[in-house]
Parts: structure tokens; sequence; C-alpha cells
């Protein structure tokens, strides 16, 4: 039995153990199994099973790390799955055991071509943290400074390649064989999952956009992300400035070093406003473990600490202005211009009915304004919007999937920290600030400097291809090219028309003489056995002629 065959019986030996018998028929292989399942007093002494979503949570916590990393990763595509599925994916964590210190140890010697001694004043080889990805080593520096460790855990790409694409067999059996996985669409969600794994494994990535966030919030009273030490950064090594705060899960923590919480919870919200629509360039991974308080701070001037930079979020500048105009047209219950929002991003097809999409928006999201604005979750809305458009076939927009997630993130942080916290009134007054500067005079002036140094290389050019244009047009060599399809098509057509022209003409002047040749052949009509030869030449050529020139009609 192949290896994939055996990873899926296991596989499926699980899903059954965990009460999922409605997805065993998804496999050949397993059909037997769904049969002699009633025979096992297992079966029968079970007792009743938690609800589906549940027991699909346990199933993937069963199977290991990278099953508990996909379905962290589905829990964000609510645009696909019911709520309830979502909501308890959202609640697995990595639970790994960590690999052997000195496996860690070698492969970073491995990475560097020296000993570790010669790199660190120091290297752990207990784990301060693992992952189903990678593991994170204490480390000191020879200058003294202190260092984190990140390594890829070994042989993790083979290990990877083989469960992924055994997601995507699975998924593939699922759409075939299980007809509301065709719903769900899974091989597009393993798709995606594959590509956002295998982003993970190289760390010089993660690197990078670590560097960005760092410049961007450099000097920022609002968050402070740990240097990078590039010298020491391979593919499967990590080199970071070792941080210490609290996390910011710890509530108790937090009140007693006398952290306002409700202007952290607040400098959370403008945080993910200012990466989206200042910097466009968020971190999309912002759950608990990965966000601090610093300490010894004025308690009303909170600032976060962010790690692992592995999932990053962009957005198109079309994107970043629909999504701020959605927001203020929905918080001022425009539901037309929300609708119309749509329709010009081109998140819904052009000949969408605005009337009819305005109703069913205004359907969705009128009974929200029923709640006070501090129980308005911003996160679902855009989820409701969203959910709201797939009705009108609006397309998957993975950047706008990402963004969801960290917002319901952020969202769920700041109420666990404050609960009476109004999120509307913290972003309304960032995302009309922002919307000002992108239209009007401001919005000349942004877009000038941004667009100066490209005109200062263009602009220098323009007097001397002025020049030879008018010189060209002046001695009469000044050509219009027009390229396009129906251009190429109408030329075509042009030149069948000749050819049909000519070959009728010639046709015709061919019969026309071969009519007066025979004509000319005395004054007494000849027989049909003494007609010219001439004559039956030309008249059987002109005949074809004629012909072609119909059949190409």
């Amino acid at each position: 039995m192949s290896v994939k065959a055996l990873r899926l019986w296991r596989t499926q030996r699980v899903l059954l153990r965990n009460g999922l018998d409605e997805l065993l028929p998804a496999t050949r292989l397993m059909r037997p199994v769904r049969i002699l399942r009633y025979l096992a007093p297992s079966y029968w002494l079970r007792g009743p099973l938690p609800p589906p979503a549940v027991r699909i949570r346990r199933a993937l916590e069963e199977l290991g790390p990278i099953y508990v990393k996909f379905g962290q990763i589905l829990s964000t595509r609510r645009d696909l799955l019911p709520d309830d599925l979502a909501e308890e994916l959202a609640k697995l964590q990595d639970q790994v055991p960590p690999f052997p210190g000195p496996e860690a140890r070698r492969l970073v010697e491995r990475a560097y071509g020296r000993s570790l001694d010669q790199v660190f004043r120091y290297f752990e080889e207990e784990p301060m943290a693992s992952a189903s990805v990678a593991q994170v080593h204490r480390a000191g520096l020879p200058d003294g400074r202190e260092v984190v460790v990140k390594v890829l855990r070994p042989d993790i790409e083979r290990v990877i390649t083989q469960d992924v694409d055994l997601l995507a067999t699975l998924a593939d059996l699922a759409e075939r064989h299980w007809p509301e996985a065709r719903r769900l669409r899974p091989r597009e969600v393993v798709e995606e999952y594959r590509k956002t794994i295998f982003d993970e494994l190289d760390l010089l990535r993660e690197a990078a956009s670590a560097s960005q966030v760092r410049r961007n919030f450099s000097g920022s009273e609002l968050l402070y992300v740990p240097e990078v030490f590039w010298p020491l950064c391979r593919r499967n090594v990590l080199v970071m400035e070792r941080i210490s705060g609290i996390p910011v899960s710890d509530l108790a923590a937090l009140k007693a070093a006398g952290v306002d919480l409700k202007a952290l919870a607040d400098r959370g919200v403008e945080i993910f406003f200012t990466q989206v629509f200042r910097d466009n360039f968020f971190h999309a991974d912002m759950h608990p473990g990965n966000i601090f308080v610093e300490r010894d701070r004025p308690p009303n001037a909170p600032r976060y600490l962010a790690v692992d930079f592995g999932i990053m979020g962009s957005l198109s500048s079309g994107d970043q202005r629909y999504l701020a105009e959605n927001f203020i047209a929905f918080f001022n219950r425009d539901y037309r211009r929300v609708a119309e929002v749509q329709v010009a991003s081109g998140w819904v097809p052009p000949q969408t009915r605005v009337e009819e999409l305005e109703g069913a928006i205004r359907t969705v999201c009128e009974p929200i304004f029923e709640r006070p604005f501090r129980e308005i979750s911003f996160g679902m809305v855009l989820l409701r919007l969203f959910q709201t458009a797939r009705r009108f076939d609006m397309a998957v927009q993975p950047q706008l999937v990402l963004l969801q997630k960290t917002l319901l993130n952020i969202e769920g942080l700041g109420r666990q920290l404050y609960p009476d916290l109004d999120l509307w009134s913290t972003a309304k007054p960032f995302l009309e600030r922002w919307m000002s500067g992108q239209v009007g005079v401001p919005g000349l002036v942004r877009q000038a400097q941004i667009n100066a140094p490209r005109l200062g290389e263009i602009v220098p050019q323009v007097p001397g291809l002025a020049y030879d244009l008018l010189r060209q047009a002046n001695e009469g060599r000044l050509r219009v090219e027009w390229t396009s399809r129906e251009l190429a098509e109408l030329r075509q057509e042009v030149r069948r028309a000749s050819r049909r022209s000519v070959l009728a003409i010639v046709g015709a002047a061919l019969l026309v003489s071969a009519a007066i040749i025979y004509g000319l052949d005395g004054f007494t009509p000849p027989m049909w056995g003494r007609i010219p030869v001439a004559t039956w030449v030309l008249g059987a050529l002109g005949a074809f002629l004629l012909a072609v020139a119909v059949s190409e009609e």
C-alpha cells in the first residue's frame, strides 16, 4: 500500500472515530468500513455526539499540526463556511510538542556552516515556544544583546507537501461524491492553504515583512516591532531582538500593571486602520499569542509589541477606497451607496441591478442598527456585506478575506479588553480623514507628490517629443497606427470582399469573352462539336471563378 493510501486510511479512521461518518463515502478506500462500523461495540456505546462543527475541530486536532493550521486558515473563509463551523475552527490552537534541542542546534549550525559557539554567546536548546511550522529558542549575541532564534522544523517541507497533497486528494473526492462539498469549494480552499503555508516556510520573507512594519512604525507610541538581525537570517533561521511584555490576553496582569484597558483597546483599533489605510501592509495573524503589551509605560499610553509576521496582507488603492466608502456609507445607512460601491469596485458583475443589491443589503443590515453601536461588529458587517454580494455572483476576494479575518481578531481582542468598545467612534474619524485626503485638492496634491519622481523623468523629454511630432507632421510622414481586434477583423473582411469582387469581375469578363468568341465564329450558329476550344476554356474558367467568389460570401 502506498504512503498516500496509508495516510488516507489513517485520516478516515480519525473521521470515523469522531463520528464524521457522512464523509466516509467520499473515498472508495473506506466504503467497506462504513458498513463494518455497525458491528463495532464502540459505535453503539459512544452515546450522543456533539455538534458536527465540534467533531470536525476535534478531528483536525487529532490529525496533527498541519491539519490544525489548515483549520485555522479555513476558519477565515466565512464567506464559504457556516457561522458555527467557522467559529469552532477559530478555536484551534497549535499544541505541538517541540522537536529535540540538539536537532535545532544541528539545523542552525548547518545553515551557518559553523559552530554556534562562533555565532552566539549562548544558545538555549530548550525551546521557549513551539508551533506547527517552527520553534523558538533564546540566545545571546557576543555584544550582549538578547535575541530569539526561530528554526523551521526538520523535514517540514516534505511533510507539508505530503499532507497538502492528501488534502487536495480528499477535496477532489469530496467534490465528486459529497454534494454539500461543491458549495464549499474545497479545492479552492486547499490551493489557497497551499500558497499560505509554503509562504510561511520562507523565514527570509517573514524577516522582510517584520522589517517593513518596524520601519512603518518607527518612533511610534502605538506599536513596537523587534529588530531583525539580517546577517544571521537564513531561509530556515530567523534571528530577532528578544522582547519582554505582558501577553495581551492576561487581563489580570494588565490590570495589576495599571494599564488603561479602554486606551489599550482603542489603540489596537487605531493600529489596524493605520496599517490598512496608511501603510497598505497589515499583520494578518494578530491573535493573542502574537501580541504583547510593553511594561513600564504610562497607564493611559500603552504600547503594543508584535511578533510573528509570517502572514501579511495588502490592498490595492482601489480596494482601500472602496472599503472605506463601504464602511462610511453603511454606518450612515446609505444602502444605495453601499450597493453602488460594490458594483463600481468590480466585486460583483457590472450587469448587477443596483436596486436589487440595495434591497438585499438593507434587509441584512437594517436589523443590525437596532443594537447599540458598541454591540455592532465591524467584522460581521463586512462578512454580511460579502455574503449578501455572493448571491449576486461576487467573486472571491482573497485580500479582503485576510482583512476580514484580521478585523475580527482585532475586534474580538478589543472587546475582550474593554467590553463597551465602540469601534465605530474610533474608526469613523480615521476613515473620514483618510477619505478627505483622497479627493479634492488634498488628493491632487498627494498624487502629485507620489508621481513627482516619475514626472521628473518624463517632463524634460516632452519638448523633444513634441518637436519630433510636429516635424513629422510638417514633412507629411506622420502616421497614426490603430491596432485592435475589431480593426483586424474589419481589415480581414475588407480583404475578403475585395478578393470576391476581383474574382467575380475576372470570371464575368472571361464568360463575356467566351460569348464574343462564340458569336464571332461564323455568321451561322455553329454546332456543339464545332465550338472553338478557346470558348470552352474561357467559359469554364470564368464559371469556376464566379463559383469561388460566390462560395466566399
